[in-house]
């Protein structure tokens, strides 16, 4: 019988898998959500002057946690988190027995809300399908316009908030210190955040461009709050908006 279930499986997302000496110790010092809590979380990698380096969803399983992250960025991000490991007995490895798996709708009893927004839909982690289901998840979550990844958040060009993470859970402003920490919470004590990351349509002369969708006819880039123009403004952006106002 042919198997005619839409396929879940995101292919362009990867999974590191860190274990041994309190793995949830290790990254409460260094990312921008709280470990302390329940999980999964989507959280920031940030450079000392709190711009986004890497961004990824934070699980659970048992003691050990699991990072959900764009696959072409996995292997650099395992790089940076071993050079902060220095000599704590902590194993940064890759994954690959199980997959990140979404789809619009709840397909499982182990499938969770997406941590960001429920809008985005369910995400679970299981061992892949034979399909690819990436192109739907990037057409989903653009129209509810959130950004994620190096293509549209940039290599250590938006500072966190810019890419509305205190509007989507991403950060934490009630645990210690993050790399990255202090511009954040300055940012977030001005209680303005002067540009944002914004999904709009496609543009030939926009300035700041991110990432470019021809076939969803949509753009990502970081536009000031008084210029967004015809930026898409979903509910949670346009609330914060208007708090900002």
């Amino acid at each position: 019988m042919t198997d005619t279930r839409p396929a879940t499986t995101l292919a362009d997302r990867a999974l590191l898998r860190l274990a041994g000496d309190d793995p949830r110790g290790f990254l409460q010092g260094l990312v921008t959500n709280d470990m302390a809590g329940p999980l999964p979380y989507w959280a920031g990698l940030l450079s000392p002057q709190g711009k986004a380096l890497f961004d990824f969803l934070v699980w659970a399983d048992g003691a050990d946690l699991l990072l959900d992250v764009e696959r072409d960025a996995r292997d650099a991000l395992a790089r940076r988190l071993t050079m902060y490991r220095l000599r704590r007995a902590i194993t940064i490895a890759s994954e690959d027995s199980l997959a990140v798996h979404w789809s619009p709708e709840r397909p499982a009893d182990d499938a969770v809300p997406d941590p960001r927004l429920a809008a985005l839909g369910w995400r679970w982690l299981a061992p892949a399908d034979a399909g690819d289901a990436s192109a739907p998840w990037r057409a989903h979550r653009l129209a509810q316009g959130v950004a994620e990844g190096r293509a549209e958040l940039g290599d250590g060009e938006t500072l966190w908030l810019e890419a509305n993470a205190r509007e989507l859970g991403g950060v934490s402003f009630a645990k210690g210190c993050y790399v990255g920490q202090e511009n954040t919470a300055r940012m977030h004590h001005r209680s303005k955040v002067n540009r944002r990351l914004v999904v709009a349509p496609l543009a030939p002369d926009e300035a700041k461009v991110r990432a470019l969708y021809p076939e969803l006819g949509l753009m990502v880039a970081l536009r000031r709050v008084e210029a967004l123009g015809d930026a898409l403004r979903p509910t949670w952006l346009a609330e914060a908006l208007d708090a900002e106002a």
